[in-house]
């Protein structure tokens, strides 16, 4: 994936409610055929960091209409109904969460090609008097998302160049490396101290 995602964020004006909007963006060097196939792949979830899993089988490609439940890694116990909305072909798919009364949430994908990779968004909408509760409890999942489909994607693609990032891997021995630098400086700062006579 590469370093440049960013995120929009703006409270529309309702004379009711005013809706939440989040929209957050990550740039890849995957194909754009390639994201579409994760962002379509119901059945493996396995990328999301919200989804656990859903019920949808292998291979079934999402329509207009399609609803099929989904296991939260937050509450894997209670499902929560998706209702597809909208599909644009390699382009947009749009779905309804229908989890609680209190709350409307609307999520949307987008996949295009751009001059700095193939960018794919990720929006939400969230209504209703419960939205900044869910918003609170799912904020800091929700951004990580577009970033984990790129890279998803990016493991996937067999053309994709990998990204460059630096290690976060620590050592394995740590202090057994530790013990042994600080040795060899005392061994070197006790060789080079004149040598006194013992009484």
């Amino acid at each position: 994936m590469i370093g440049c995602w960013f995120k929009q964020s703006h409270r529309a004006e309702n004379r009711w409610v005013q809706p939440l909007v989040e929209t957050y963006h990550a740039v890849s060097t995957a194909s754009v055929d390639e994201l579409w196939l994760k962002v379509t792949n119901l059945a493996d979830m396995s990328w999301h960091p919200i989804i656990a899993s859903t019920n949808v089988p292998q291979g079934l490609i999402p329509k207009p209409g399609l609803i099929y439940k989904a296991f939260t890694r937050l509450l894997p116990i209670f499902p929560v109904q998706i209702f597809v909305e909208r599909v644009l072909p390699r382009q947009l798919l749009s779905i309804r969460v229908l989890a609680l009364p209190g709350v409307e949430e609307h999520i949307t994908y987008r996949v295009e090609s751009t001059l700095c990779g193939t960018q794919v968004s990720y929006s939400v909408t969230l209504r209703g008097w419960l939205s900044p509760l869910v918003w609170s409890l799912t904020r800091r999942y929700a951004a990580r998302v577009a970033a984990e489909l790129a890279q998803a994607a990016e493991e996937a693609d067999p053309n994709s160049v990998p990204s460059l990032k630096p290690s976060t891997r620590r050592s394995a021995y740590p202090d057994l490396f530790a013990a042994i630098a600080l040795s060899l400086g005392l061994g070197t700062l006790l060789s080079q101290m004149p040598q006194s006579p013992m009484f």
